[in-house]
């Protein structure tokens, strides 16, 4: 029986189906395609990460003074703001030379590996690896606080909204979305917009002296406050440090420009410099607004976590008019909108990083592949698993996730700082000491904050990024080092060709275990090979059984010895090695081939309804030196189709003769 190609068309498997239904038609490589971004898009696109922060960082610093300094923790707010902000604007300073200097995207990771080499650069991957995951988890977190609190009934639900927000954010990215665009910088600007006139009019009623304050000491549900004279009895040089921690998570994203330079428009890395001050600028505007008004109108979070410290301040500048509560409800709005954006730039940070690391063999390499919609599926679900853990372990909370949130991006920065105090070292050029200092000082910084962390915030969350990251960094390298020893095994010398030569005996064992058509397609490729010996062997399970196998064998005539060995304890795996070892030693200048039939069936009824013999043997008889196993495919699935098809009663065997071609070799180790 003949047919066409078309006959024979692979159908999509069952999950091949199913993706098609969830994730809509498959992408091909030519649709793979980067947005070039122009300054204006690129600052909304690309920033939401570092301004949305100024919708909790200084909330974060009041969580840590006002149980220890009481009332005096609104005096202490401001000069921890203008600490964070002159750290702001040092670490600006040192990614505007890493984005001129590195154009291509991978950020931090990228200056280390350049300039201290793969091994050192996983210090900063892992750092960033660990960034990205509690970004996700932070970010949603807080983007669902900022919808409690202006919907108070979803509060008890908190948790499980954050939740579905990263289950959406990863099927919305398994089906291609992309981060650049136009489409993502309006929630920034939106963002950027309702904070400025909350700051604006802030002012403006404050000049006039018709901004409300609250009265914390007498509000139910605010967190506990310190009585007393607080700056006294509880402004202690710890409980400063731990709200300096808490509000350097206002300063994570400031080095998510410097991953995407290479999504700007030419020249990129002058027009990456000029977003990045950009936003440099307009973040600490904003976060010295916000804290200005929360110091004015004495805002403070609540035990709950919502109604949060910038509703609060919404609600005092905006007021409860008809307008103030429109305008309210936009403020809020935006945040979560923002928020949950920034949470959405780590679905495409995270798996371009892991791309790098597992091109550089640090990784494992599946996080290379592109999937249905050409996105890098598996690192995209492997986010999403770690973040959802993370959430439900520490309950969605925004304060249980910010002890390690900044540890990560403080690390990025100062490997960062100091990659870039090695390039100068090394290329110099115009500038290159002010710049030197720039970099090594911000380097030096950074490194004070991620030890203030460790030490200020250990007991509160701190302590299992300290653990962590570490561990991560010895995973990093054991998979490398993995990697390297199965690569000089397949690596030949550059200075030596190939031997093809014959090899000088050459034994071929074809594993029989019935005579079919696959067993024929088996013993017709096997004498293809013009091996030296070739037998065929049987390892008997059941004495009967290979017994009628011995007859039929003998009458189909075959001119090739049919070897019979017991296998008594039924491990098929040991005695095919057992075998082929004895080969080996009673000939050791013999190369053996195992040869496997292998009949393949509907993906359904081949799981329930048969073994993976083949691929357990091949496994171990590939472990023994100058010993090779080929399995060879034998497609019973479309031939029963086929003839299903056809209604003829015709043997289903009857199908073209030439399949029999061998899936996979696994070559002598």
């Amino acid at each position: 029986m003949t047919g066409s190609a078309a006959e024979y068309k692979i159908a999509p498997s069952f999950l091949d189906g199913w993706k098609r239904v969830f994730l809509g038609k498959p992408m091909i490589t030519e649709d793979l395609q980067h947005e070039k971004l122009s300054n204006p898009v690129a600052l909304g696109a690309l920033s939401p990460d570092a301004i949305s922060s100024t919708a909790y960082g200084p909330e974060q610093i009041m969580v840590e003074l006002l149980p220890a300094a009481g009332m005096a923790a609104f005096v202490l707010l401001l000069p921890l703001i203008g600490v964070i902000l002159l750290i702001l604007l040092l670490v600006t300073a040192s990614y505007r030379q890493v984005v001129m200097a590195y154009t291509r995207a991978g950020g931090s990771y990228i200056v280390a590996r350049e300039n201290f080499g793969p091994r050192i650069a996983q210090v900063a991957a892992a750092a960033l690896l660990i960034d990205y995951v509690v970004t996700v988890a932070i970010q949603c977190a807080a983007g669902t606080v900022a919808v409690a609190s202006a919907i108070p009934v979803l509060g008890p639900y908190s948790l499980e909204i954050s939740v579905g927000a990263v289950i959406i954010f990863c099927y919305a990215n398994l089906r291609g979305l992309r981060e650049a665009g136009r489409t993502f910088a309006v929630p920034t600007y939106w963002f950027i917009g309702m904070l400025t006139l909350m700051i604006v009019v802030g002012i403006a009623r404050e000049v006039l002296g018709n901004l409300p304050a609250y009265d914390p000491q007498h509000m139910d549900g605010v967190v506990p406050i310190q009585q007393g004279n607080g700056l006294v009895m509880g402004a202690t040089i710890l409980v400063i440090l731990r709200a300096f921690a808490n509000g350097g998570s206002s300063l994570t994203g400031v080095e998510a420009i410097s991953n995407t330079v290479n999504l700007f428009r030419k020249p990129e890395g002058r027009n990456a410099r000029r977003v990045l001050t950009l936003m440099a600028a307009v973040l600490g505007l904003l976060l010295a607004g916000v804290a200005w008004l929360g110091y004015a109108t004495h805002s403070v979070p609540f035990s709950a976590g919502y109604p949060s410290m910038l509703s609060e301040i919404g609600r005092a500048v905006f007021g409860h008019g008809m307008i103030g509560n429109v305008l309210f409800f936009l403020l809020q709005a935006a945040s979560a909108a923002i928020l949950y954006n920034g949470a959405n730039t780590s679905f495409n940070g995270f798996p371009a990083l892991t791309h790098f690391v597992a091109e550089d063999s640090f990784l494992p390499r599946p996080l290379m592949k592109r999937g249905h919609r050409l996105v890098f599926s598996n690192a995209i679900i492997l986010l999403t698993a770690l973040a959802v853990a993370l959430l439900v372990a520490t309950g969605g909370g925004v304060n249980a996730l910010v002890p390690m949130f900044a540890m990560g991006v403080f690390t990025a920065f100062s490997m960062a700082g100091y990659g870039m105090t090695k390039h100068w070292l090394s290329h110099r050029g115009p500038g290159w000491r002010s710049k030197l200092v720039i970099n090594l000082s911000a380097g030096i910084l950074s490194t004070s904050v991620v030890a203030i962390f460790a030490i200020a915030k250990f007991t509160e969350g701190a302590w299992l990024v300290v653990v962590v990251f570490p561990i991560l960094v010895l995973v990093l390298m054991r998979l490398n080092k993995q990697y390297r020893a199965e690569a000089s095994v397949l690596e030949m010398s550059r200075s030596e060709l190939p031997d093809l030569a014959k090899h000088a005996r050459h034994r071929v064992l074809v594993f029989v275990d019935s005579v079919d058509l696959a067993e024929v397609e088996a013993m017709r490729y096997a004498k293809g090979l013009h091996a030296d010996q070739l037998t065929g062997v049987h390892f008997v399970l059941d004495e009967a059984r290979a017994a009628r196998l011995q007859v039929r064998w003998d009458r189909f005539g075959y001119d090739t010895e049919l070897r019979m060995i017991d296998c008594r304890d039924r491990h098929l795996g040991r005695a095919a090695q057992q075998l082929v070892a004895q080969v080996k030693d009673d000939h050791p200048d013999t190369t053996v081939t195992v040869l496997l039939p292998r009949r393949m069936y509907s993906p359904l009824a081949g799981r329930l309804l048969h073994d993976r013999t083949a691929d357990k043997i091949a496994q171990v008889v590939s472990r023994i030196p100058g010993a090779s196993a080929q399995i060879l495919t034998y497609d019973v699935g479309l031939r029963v189709a086929q003839a299903l098809r056809d209604g003829d009663g015709d043997d289903p065997g009857r199908a073209p003769e030439s399949t029999g071609q061998p899936k996979a070799t696994t070559p002598a180790s």
